[in-house]
Protein backbone atom coordinates (compact mmCIF):
# COMPACT_ATOMS: atom_id res chain seq x y z
CA UNK A 1 0.00 0.00 0.00
CA UNK A 2 1.20 3.18 -1.06
CA UNK A 3 2.15 5.97 2.26
CA UNK A 4 -0.93 8.35 2.30
CA UNK A 5 0.77 10.43 4.55
CA UNK A 6 3.85 12.92 4.21
CA UNK A 7 5.32 13.03 8.00
CA UNK A 8 8.69 14.50 8.47
CA UNK A 9 10.13 12.57 12.04
CA UNK A 10 12.76 14.97 13.68
CA UNK A 11 15.34 12.55 15.83
CA UNK A 12 13.92 13.98 18.93
CA UNK A 13 10.47 11.98 18.25
CA UNK A 14 12.59 8.54 18.69
CA UNK A 15 13.28 9.50 22.61
CA UNK A 16 9.57 8.92 23.11
CA UNK A 17 9.48 5.76 21.48
CA UNK A 18 12.55 4.61 23.86
CA UNK A 19 10.56 5.79 27.13
CA UNK A 20 7.46 4.48 25.93
CA UNK A 21 9.30 1.21 25.71
CA UNK A 22 11.05 1.60 29.30
CA UNK A 23 7.49 2.59 30.54
CA UNK A 24 5.23 0.42 29.01
CA UNK A 25 3.60 -1.32 31.65
CA UNK A 26 2.93 1.11 33.65
CA UNK A 27 1.66 2.97 30.78
CA UNK A 28 -0.54 -0.31 29.78
CA UNK A 29 -2.04 -0.40 33.22
CA UNK A 30 -3.01 3.33 33.61
CA UNK A 31 -4.22 3.75 30.41
CA UNK A 32 -6.33 0.43 30.79
CA UNK A 33 -7.75 1.54 34.00
CA UNK A 34 -8.52 5.16 32.34
CA UNK A 35 -10.24 3.21 29.63
CA UNK A 36 -12.81 1.27 31.76
CA UNK A 37 -13.57 3.76 34.36
CA UNK A 38 -14.67 6.35 31.23
CA UNK A 39 -16.07 4.02 29.18
CA UNK A 40 -18.42 1.76 31.24
CA UNK A 41 -19.65 0.48 27.65
CA UNK A 42 -16.77 -1.91 27.69
CA UNK A 43 -17.00 -4.97 29.39
CA UNK A 44 -15.76 -5.14 32.91
CA UNK A 45 -15.20 -8.77 33.35
CA UNK A 46 -11.98 -10.13 33.86
CA UNK A 47 -11.03 -12.16 30.46
CA UNK A 48 -12.25 -9.17 28.42
CA UNK A 49 -10.42 -6.95 30.77
CA UNK A 50 -6.97 -8.96 29.98
CA UNK A 51 -7.88 -8.33 26.39
CA UNK A 52 -7.99 -4.76 26.45
CA UNK A 53 -5.05 -4.78 28.30
CA UNK A 54 -3.36 -6.50 25.60
CA UNK A 55 -4.10 -4.76 22.72
CA UNK A 56 -3.57 -1.20 24.65
CA UNK A 57 0.05 -2.51 25.27
CA UNK A 58 0.18 -3.98 21.57
CA UNK A 59 -0.79 -0.18 20.64
CA UNK A 60 1.58 1.26 22.87
CA UNK A 61 4.59 -1.02 21.70
CA UNK A 62 3.75 -0.20 18.05
CA UNK A 63 3.76 3.35 18.55
CA UNK A 64 7.25 3.12 20.26
CA UNK A 65 8.53 1.46 17.05
CA UNK A 66 6.89 3.72 14.76
CA UNK A 67 8.51 7.32 16.54
CA UNK A 68 12.56 5.13 16.54
CA UNK A 69 11.84 5.08 12.78
CA UNK A 70 11.35 0.74 13.27
CA UNK A 71 7.78 1.12 11.26
CA UNK A 72 7.13 1.51 7.57
CA UNK A 73 4.05 3.92 7.34
CA UNK A 74 3.47 2.73 4.13
CA UNK A 75 2.39 -1.00 5.55
CA UNK A 76 1.48 0.19 9.14
CA UNK A 77 -1.11 -2.14 10.32
CA UNK A 78 -3.06 -2.65 13.32
CA UNK A 79 -1.58 -5.09 15.95
CA UNK A 80 -3.11 -9.24 16.18
CA UNK A 81 -4.19 -7.58 19.62
CA UNK A 82 -6.11 -5.11 18.88
CA UNK A 83 -7.94 -6.92 16.22
CA UNK A 84 -8.45 -9.67 18.73
CA UNK A 85 -10.01 -6.89 21.08
CA UNK A 86 -12.18 -5.56 18.93
CA UNK A 87 -13.90 -9.01 17.68
CA UNK A 88 -14.55 -9.76 20.98
CA UNK A 89 -16.43 -6.00 21.25
CA UNK A 90 -18.27 -7.21 18.05
CA UNK A 91 -19.30 -10.70 19.41
CA UNK A 92 -20.75 -8.84 23.22
CA UNK A 93 -22.45 -7.09 21.26
CA UNK A 94 -20.98 -3.53 22.57
CA UNK A 95 -21.46 -0.44 20.27
CA UNK A 96 -18.74 0.08 17.85
CA UNK A 97 -18.98 3.68 19.10
CA UNK A 98 -17.14 2.30 22.35
CA UNK A 99 -14.44 1.24 20.30
CA UNK A 100 -13.94 4.50 18.65
CA UNK A 101 -14.13 6.42 21.90
CA UNK A 102 -11.43 3.89 23.53
CA UNK A 103 -9.21 5.04 20.59
CA UNK A 104 -9.92 8.74 20.91
CA UNK A 105 -9.16 8.47 24.56
CA UNK A 106 -6.18 6.87 24.30
CA UNK A 107 -4.99 8.95 22.02
CA UNK A 108 -5.40 11.93 24.21
CA UNK A 109 -3.73 9.88 27.48
CA UNK A 110 -0.86 9.10 25.15
CA UNK A 111 -0.37 12.26 23.81
CA UNK A 112 -0.59 14.22 26.78
CA UNK A 113 2.05 11.75 28.60
CA UNK A 114 4.25 12.37 25.25
CA UNK A 115 4.38 15.84 24.79
CA UNK A 116 5.15 16.32 28.54
CA UNK A 117 8.45 13.74 27.93
CA UNK A 118 9.32 16.05 25.05
CA UNK A 119 9.07 19.41 27.26
CA UNK A 120 11.26 17.56 29.68
CA UNK A 121 13.60 16.04 27.41
CA UNK A 122 13.52 19.57 25.31
CA UNK A 123 14.88 22.91 27.10
CA UNK A 124 14.99 24.25 23.81
CA UNK A 125 11.39 25.63 23.25
CA UNK A 126 11.91 25.68 19.02
CA UNK A 127 13.04 22.33 19.30
CA UNK A 128 10.40 20.74 21.31
CA UNK A 129 7.82 22.33 19.44
CA UNK A 130 8.81 21.38 16.14
CA UNK A 131 9.08 17.62 17.92
CA UNK A 132 6.20 18.34 19.66
CA UNK A 133 4.44 18.92 15.68
CA UNK A 134 5.74 16.25 14.41
CA UNK A 135 4.86 13.43 17.52
CA UNK A 136 0.90 15.09 16.30
CA UNK A 137 1.39 14.59 12.78
CA UNK A 138 2.51 11.06 13.28
CA UNK A 139 0.19 9.91 16.27
CA UNK A 140 -2.34 11.05 13.87
CA UNK A 141 -1.33 8.97 11.18
CA UNK A 142 -0.89 5.96 13.47
CA UNK A 143 -4.43 6.09 15.01
CA UNK A 144 -6.63 7.41 12.22
CA UNK A 145 -4.87 4.11 9.98
CA UNK A 146 -5.34 1.81 12.72
CA UNK A 147 -8.24 3.20 14.04
CA UNK A 148 -9.65 2.38 10.19
CA UNK A 149 -8.64 -1.01 10.22
CA UNK A 150 -10.12 -2.11 14.01
CA UNK A 151 -12.82 -0.42 13.08
CA UNK A 152 -13.35 -3.10 9.53
CA UNK A 153 -12.53 -6.47 12.09
CA UNK A 154 -15.47 -5.26 14.40
CA UNK A 155 -17.81 -4.74 11.43
CA UNK A 156 -16.83 -7.63 9.83
CA UNK A 157 -16.90 -10.06 13.04
CA UNK A 158 -20.06 -8.80 14.39
CA UNK A 159 -21.68 -9.68 10.63
CA UNK A 160 -20.03 -13.62 11.16
CA UNK A 161 -21.33 -13.87 14.64
CA UNK A 162 -24.58 -12.05 13.87
CA UNK A 163 -25.13 -14.99 11.35
CA UNK A 164 -23.37 -17.61 13.52
CA UNK A 165 -25.94 -16.67 16.51
CA UNK A 166 -28.76 -16.50 14.54
CA UNK A 167 -28.34 -19.97 12.82
CA UNK A 168 -27.51 -21.46 16.26
CA UNK A 169 -30.75 -20.03 17.22
CA UNK A 170 -32.39 -21.22 14.61
CA UNK A 171 -31.03 -24.61 15.43
CA UNK A 172 -32.17 -24.46 19.13
CA UNK A 173 -35.69 -23.49 17.94
CA UNK A 174 -36.02 -26.14 15.90
CA UNK A 175 -34.81 -28.80 18.22
CA UNK A 176 -36.90 -27.15 21.10
CA UNK A 177 -39.70 -27.01 19.14
CA UNK A 178 -39.69 -30.44 17.46
CA UNK A 179 -39.78 -31.68 21.30
CA UNK A 180 -36.20 -33.22 21.12
CA UNK A 181 -34.01 -33.26 24.35
CA UNK A 182 -32.10 -30.19 24.67
CA UNK A 183 -29.97 -29.10 27.71
CA UNK A 184 -31.25 -26.46 29.66
CA UNK A 185 -28.08 -24.08 30.14
CA UNK A 186 -27.31 -24.34 26.05
CA UNK A 187 -30.63 -23.18 25.27
CA UNK A 188 -30.40 -20.09 27.26
CA UNK A 189 -27.24 -19.07 25.90
CA UNK A 190 -28.16 -19.27 22.41
CA UNK A 191 -31.78 -17.75 23.32
CA UNK A 192 -30.99 -15.63 25.74
CA UNK A 193 -33.98 -15.99 27.85
CA UNK A 194 -34.27 -18.17 31.30
CA UNK A 195 -36.28 -21.05 30.55
CA UNK A 196 -37.29 -22.01 34.00
CA UNK A 197 -39.56 -18.64 33.94
CA UNK A 198 -43.13 -18.01 31.88
CA UNK A 199 -43.18 -17.37 28.28
CA UNK A 200 -45.85 -16.12 25.78
CA UNK A 201 -45.65 -17.48 22.48
CA UNK A 202 -47.08 -15.40 19.56
CA UNK A 203 -47.25 -15.25 15.58
CA UNK A 204 -47.12 -11.77 14.20
CA UNK A 205 -47.81 -11.48 11.03
CA UNK A 206 -48.46 -8.46 8.30
CA UNK A 207 -51.13 -7.76 6.41
CA UNK A 208 -49.48 -6.59 3.07
CA UNK A 209 -50.87 -9.52 1.14
CA UNK A 210 -47.19 -10.26 -0.06
CA UNK A 211 -43.70 -10.46 0.89
CA UNK A 212 -41.78 -7.29 0.97
CA UNK A 213 -38.39 -6.42 2.59
CA UNK A 214 -39.98 -2.95 4.25
CA UNK A 215 -42.51 -5.54 6.76
CA UNK A 216 -39.29 -7.45 8.69
CA UNK A 217 -38.36 -3.90 10.47
CA UNK A 218 -42.47 -3.17 10.96
CA UNK A 219 -42.47 -6.73 12.78
CA UNK A 220 -39.88 -5.88 14.98
CA UNK A 221 -40.79 -3.01 15.90
CA UNK A 222 -44.27 -4.50 16.86
CA UNK A 223 -42.46 -7.08 18.77
CA UNK A 224 -41.16 -4.64 21.18
CA UNK A 225 -44.68 -2.50 22.09
CA UNK A 226 -46.34 -6.15 22.62
CA UNK A 227 -43.62 -6.99 25.18
CA UNK A 228 -43.74 -3.12 26.88
CA UNK A 229 -47.36 -3.96 26.45
CA UNK A 230 -47.90 -7.47 27.89
CA UNK A 231 -45.51 -6.87 30.89
CA UNK A 232 -42.53 -8.94 29.27
CA UNK A 233 -39.04 -8.81 31.61
CA UNK A 234 -36.68 -8.95 28.89
CA UNK A 235 -36.08 -9.19 25.18
CA UNK A 236 -38.25 -11.15 23.25
CA UNK A 237 -36.76 -14.27 21.43
CA UNK A 238 -37.96 -12.82 17.59
CA UNK A 239 -37.62 -15.67 14.91
CA UNK A 240 -38.26 -14.13 11.45
CA UNK A 241 -40.15 -17.04 9.64
CA UNK A 242 -39.94 -15.01 6.30
CA UNK A 243 -40.09 -11.19 5.46
CA UNK A 244 -43.75 -11.03 6.58
CA UNK A 245 -44.37 -13.24 9.52
CA UNK A 246 -42.36 -13.69 12.62
CA UNK A 247 -42.08 -16.49 15.63
CA UNK A 248 -41.75 -14.47 19.02
CA UNK A 249 -41.55 -15.61 22.61
CA UNK A 250 -42.30 -12.77 25.53
CA UNK A 251 -40.40 -13.81 29.02
CA UNK A 252 -43.02 -13.06 31.58
CA UNK A 253 -40.81 -13.95 34.49
CA UNK A 254 -42.30 -16.31 37.41
CA UNK A 255 -45.35 -14.80 37.24
CA UNK A 256 -47.44 -14.27 33.80
CA UNK A 257 -49.32 -11.01 33.78
CA UNK A 258 -49.94 -10.66 30.36
CA UNK A 259 -52.68 -7.88 29.63
CA UNK A 260 -54.05 -9.38 26.42
CA UNK A 261 -56.08 -5.57 26.34
CA UNK A 262 -52.44 -3.71 26.40
CA UNK A 263 -51.18 -5.53 23.39
CA UNK A 264 -54.31 -5.28 21.23
CA UNK A 265 -53.91 -1.79 22.26
CA UNK A 266 -49.83 -1.69 21.08
CA UNK A 267 -51.03 -2.71 17.71
CA UNK A 268 -51.41 0.28 15.88
CA UNK A 269 -54.01 -0.29 12.66
CA UNK A 270 -53.85 3.00 11.35
CA UNK A 271 -49.71 2.12 10.68
CA UNK A 272 -49.10 0.32 6.62
CA UNK A 273 -48.46 -2.53 6.93
CA UNK A 274 -50.55 -3.28 9.77
CA UNK A 275 -49.16 -6.05 11.93
CA UNK A 276 -51.39 -8.99 13.26
CA UNK A 277 -50.61 -11.28 16.17
CA UNK A 278 -51.85 -14.53 17.62
CA UNK A 279 -50.85 -15.36 20.93
CA UNK A 280 -50.64 -18.47 23.42
CA UNK A 281 -51.49 -19.42 26.90
CA UNK A 282 -48.36 -18.82 29.01
CA UNK A 283 -46.47 -21.57 30.14
CA UNK A 284 -43.32 -22.15 32.05
CA UNK A 285 -39.66 -24.23 30.98
CA UNK A 286 -38.79 -26.02 27.78
CA UNK A 287 -41.48 -27.89 27.33
CA UNK A 288 -44.00 -25.00 27.82
CA UNK A 289 -41.68 -22.68 25.43
CA UNK A 290 -42.95 -25.15 23.26
CA UNK A 291 -46.57 -25.63 24.22
CA UNK A 292 -47.02 -21.25 24.37
CA UNK A 293 -45.87 -21.26 20.42
CA UNK A 294 -48.03 -24.38 19.55
CA UNK A 295 -50.90 -22.91 21.11
CA UNK A 296 -49.95 -19.14 19.39
CA UNK A 297 -50.11 -21.51 15.72
CA UNK A 298 -53.57 -22.24 16.76
CA UNK A 299 -54.75 -19.07 17.31
CA UNK A 300 -52.95 -17.57 14.01
CA UNK A 301 -54.43 -20.84 12.05
CA UNK A 302 -58.12 -19.38 13.52
CA UNK A 303 -57.49 -15.64 12.72
CA UNK A 304 -56.19 -16.24 9.43
CA UNK A 305 -59.29 -19.32 8.21
CA UNK A 306 -61.59 -17.22 7.48
CA UNK A 307 -62.03 -14.66 4.44
CA UNK A 308 -62.80 -11.41 5.91
CA UNK A 309 -59.67 -9.27 7.62
CA UNK A 310 -58.16 -10.80 10.66
CA UNK A 311 -58.43 -9.16 14.03
CA UNK A 312 -55.58 -7.13 15.44
CA UNK A 313 -54.96 -9.99 18.14
CA UNK A 314 -56.60 -12.78 19.02
CA UNK A 315 -55.47 -15.02 22.18
CA UNK A 316 -55.39 -18.48 22.64
CA UNK A 317 -57.05 -18.06 25.98
CA UNK A 318 -59.52 -15.99 24.69
CA UNK A 319 -63.42 -17.61 25.36
CA UNK A 320 -64.25 -20.31 22.28
CA UNK A 321 -60.30 -20.23 20.81
CA UNK A 322 -59.78 -23.63 22.37
CA UNK A 323 -62.78 -25.42 21.06
CA UNK A 324 -63.00 -23.92 17.71
CA UNK A 325 -59.05 -24.74 17.03
CA UNK A 326 -60.00 -28.36 18.34
CA UNK A 327 -63.51 -27.91 16.25
CA UNK A 328 -61.09 -27.48 13.01
CA UNK A 329 -59.00 -30.70 13.64
CA UNK A 330 -62.49 -32.66 12.05
CA UNK A 331 -64.06 -30.23 9.75
CA UNK A 332 -66.58 -32.76 8.17
CA UNK A 333 -67.41 -33.84 11.87
CA UNK A 334 -67.89 -29.67 12.71
CA UNK A 335 -70.11 -29.34 9.64
CA UNK A 336 -72.47 -31.86 10.58
CA UNK A 337 -72.86 -30.12 13.74
CA UNK A 338 -73.10 -26.85 12.80
CA UNK A 339 -75.76 -27.98 10.50
CA UNK A 340 -77.80 -29.83 13.10
CA UNK A 341 -77.38 -27.46 16.37
CA UNK A 342 -78.13 -24.68 14.48
CA UNK A 343 -80.92 -24.95 11.85
CA UNK A 344 -81.52 -21.83 10.04
CA UNK A 345 -79.36 -19.90 11.60
CA UNK A 346 -76.05 -21.58 9.29
CA UNK A 347 -76.97 -19.47 6.38
CA UNK A 348 -74.47 -17.55 4.88
CA UNK A 349 -76.23 -14.22 5.42
CA UNK A 350 -75.24 -11.16 6.98
CA UNK A 351 -78.51 -11.03 8.79
CA UNK A 352 -77.42 -14.95 9.98
CA UNK A 353 -74.16 -13.86 10.92
CA UNK A 354 -75.62 -11.24 12.95
CA UNK A 355 -77.81 -13.15 15.15
CA UNK A 356 -75.32 -15.89 15.91
CA UNK A 357 -73.02 -13.00 17.06
CA UNK A 358 -75.57 -12.53 19.49
CA UNK A 359 -76.02 -15.92 20.78
CA UNK A 360 -73.02 -16.63 21.01
CA UNK A 361 -72.64 -13.37 23.07
CA UNK A 362 -75.20 -14.29 25.39
CA UNK A 363 -74.02 -17.59 26.57
CA UNK A 364 -70.78 -16.48 27.15
CA UNK A 365 -71.88 -13.83 29.12
CA UNK A 366 -73.81 -16.36 30.92
CA UNK A 367 -77.37 -15.38 30.15
CA UNK A 368 -77.22 -11.97 30.94
CA UNK A 369 -78.77 -9.09 28.48
CA UNK A 370 -77.07 -6.59 29.99
CA UNK A 371 -73.34 -7.77 29.32
CA UNK A 372 -74.30 -9.02 26.17
CA UNK A 373 -75.48 -5.68 24.79
CA UNK A 374 -72.05 -4.29 26.43
CA UNK A 375 -69.86 -6.74 24.51
CA UNK A 376 -71.99 -6.31 21.15
CA UNK A 377 -72.21 -2.19 21.79
CA UNK A 378 -75.94 -1.94 21.24
CA UNK A 379 -78.95 -1.31 23.02
CA UNK A 380 -80.16 -4.28 25.69
CA UNK A 381 -83.43 -4.36 23.77
CA UNK A 382 -81.48 -5.04 20.41
CA UNK A 383 -80.00 -8.05 22.17
CA UNK A 384 -83.32 -9.50 23.16
CA UNK A 385 -84.75 -8.92 19.80
CA UNK A 386 -82.10 -10.72 18.38
CA UNK A 387 -81.81 -13.50 20.32
CA UNK A 388 -85.75 -14.07 19.54
CA UNK A 389 -85.49 -14.15 15.79
CA UNK A 390 -82.35 -16.37 16.25
CA UNK A 391 -84.06 -18.90 18.65
CA UNK A 392 -87.00 -18.94 15.39
CA UNK A 393 -84.67 -19.08 12.99
CA UNK A 394 -82.93 -22.10 14.41
CA UNK A 395 -86.56 -23.76 15.34
CA UNK A 396 -85.49 -24.81 18.66
CA UNK A 397 -85.53 -23.04 22.10
CA UNK A 398 -81.90 -22.03 23.34
CA UNK A 399 -82.26 -24.82 26.39
CA UNK A 400 -82.31 -27.36 23.79
CA UNK A 401 -78.30 -29.28 23.52
CA UNK A 402 -77.27 -26.09 25.05
CA UNK A 403 -73.89 -27.19 24.69
CA UNK A 404 -73.80 -28.60 21.02
CA UNK A 405 -75.67 -24.78 19.99
CA UNK A 406 -72.28 -23.11 21.89
CA UNK A 407 -69.82 -25.35 19.97
CA UNK A 408 -71.71 -24.70 16.65
CA UNK A 409 -71.98 -20.92 17.11
CA UNK A 410 -67.74 -20.96 18.22
CA UNK A 411 -67.19 -23.05 14.98
CA UNK A 412 -69.34 -20.79 12.83
CA UNK A 413 -67.40 -17.38 14.20
CA UNK A 414 -64.16 -18.99 13.93
CA UNK A 415 -64.43 -21.32 10.53
CA UNK A 416 -66.90 -19.28 9.01
CA UNK A 417 -67.60 -20.76 5.33
CA UNK A 418 -65.64 -23.54 6.02
CA UNK A 419 -68.15 -25.12 8.28
CA UNK A 420 -71.31 -23.46 7.08
CA UNK A 421 -73.70 -25.42 4.67
CA UNK A 422 -73.48 -23.84 1.08
CA UNK A 423 -76.99 -22.65 -0.72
Amino acid sequence: MAQRYDVEVPADVGVIGTALAEQLPNLTTAMTTALEEQIPELPQDRMTGALLARSVESNLRAASALYRGELDLGVLAAPAEAREYARRLAQRGVSVTALVRAYRLGQHLHLTWSVEELVRENPDPERALAAVRALLGLNFVYIDMISEQVIAEYQAERERWLSHRSTVQAETLERILAGEAVDGSAAEAALGTRMHQQHLGAVLWTASGHDTPGDLPHLESAAGRLGHALGAVGSPVFWAKDRASAWVWFPLGRKATADAVAAAAALDQRTTPRVHAALGAPARGLAGFRYTHEDALQAFRLATSGSGEPPPLVSYTDPGVRAAALLAADLPRTRRLVTASLGGLAARTESATRLRETLLALIQERGSLGAAADRLHVHKNTVKYRVARAVAQRGRPLEDDRLDLELALVAAHWLGDAVLPEG
